[in-house]
C-alpha cells in the first residue's frame, strides 16, 4: 500500500507516507547511516524485499523490513530519524513473527556487511521461503523460487523445517495451516526443469 490509510486493530486509521522505492543504492546508505548512527554493536537481519533487491531479481522494494538481535544501542531512534531523512519506510518484521520460530535460524543467515558497531544479514533464507509460503501471495512464491534459484535454500531444507514447526501452526491462528501446508507439499516437490 503506497498511500491512504491503514487499519488498526480497533478499526481505526492512521495516515500512511509515501516514500520512495528503494533500490540497491538506497538499501546501501540505510545501512551505513544505521551503522554510523548506532550507538553499541548488535544484529540487524533483513528480510523480504530487501534481500531480494540485495540479490537482483527485484529492483526495488517499498520498504526495508528488518529485525534487531540484538539490539544495536540507539537503533530505534536511528531508525525513527532515518526513515525520515533517507524516504524510507522501515518496518520492524522477520519471518518469526508469522510462523514459528525455525530452530536454528541466527547460524543460517547470510552475512552481509559490517556497517560501523553493527553486523547486517539477511535473515535464514529457509525461514523466508516459509514465511512466504505461508502467505501464498503470487510475488511470495515468485520470491521463494528466486531464493532456490540463487542457492540461498535448498527445497529439502525448506521440507525439513516446515516438518519442525508444523506442530506449532495452531499458535498462529491468523495462518492458514492447511494452505499453507498444501504450498510447502507442493514447493518441495517441485523439479527443476533440466
Amino acid at each position: 500500500m503506497w498511500a491512504g490509510s491503514a487499519k488498526l486493530s480497533r478499526g481505526l486509521c492512521y495516515p500512511l507516507s509515501v516514500r520512495e522505492p528503494l533500490d540497491i543504492e538506497r538499501l546501501r546508505r540505510f545501512l551505513e547511516a544505521l551503522g554510523a548512527a548506532a550507538k553499541g554493536p548488535g544484529k540487524v537481519y533483513l528480510t523480504g524485499g530487501a534481500t531480494a533487491v540485495s540479490y537482483g531479481w527485484r529492483a526495488r522494494t517499498i520498504d526495508v523490513h528488518l529485525r534487531l538481535d540484538p539490539e544495536p544501542a540507539g537503533a530505534f531512534e536511528a531508525i525513527a530519524h532515518l526513515k525520515d531523512t533517507l524516504d524510507t519506510n522501515v518496518e520492524l518484521a522477520s519471518p518469526s513473527d508469522f510462523i514459528p520460530e525455525v530452530a536454528g535460524w541466527r547460524e543460517r543467515s547470510v552475512f552481509v556487511m559490517r556497517a560501523g558497531p553493527i553486523e547486517v544479514y539477511h535473515y535464514d533464507p529457509v525461514s523466508q521461503v516459509l514465511s512466504k509460503l505461508a502467505r501464498g501471495y503470487e510475488r511470495d512464491l515468485a520470491d521463494a523460487e528466486a531464493m532456490v534459484s540463487h542457492g540461498l535454500a535448498s527445497r529439502a531444507a525448506i521440507g525439513a523445517a516446515f516438518a519442525s514447526i508444523a506442530t506449532g501452526l495452531p499458535r498462529y491462528p491468523r495462518l492458514d495451516g492447511v494452505g499453507f501446508t498444501r504450498r510447502v507439499q507442493s514447493f518441495v516437490a517441485h523439479e527443476e526443469a533440466p
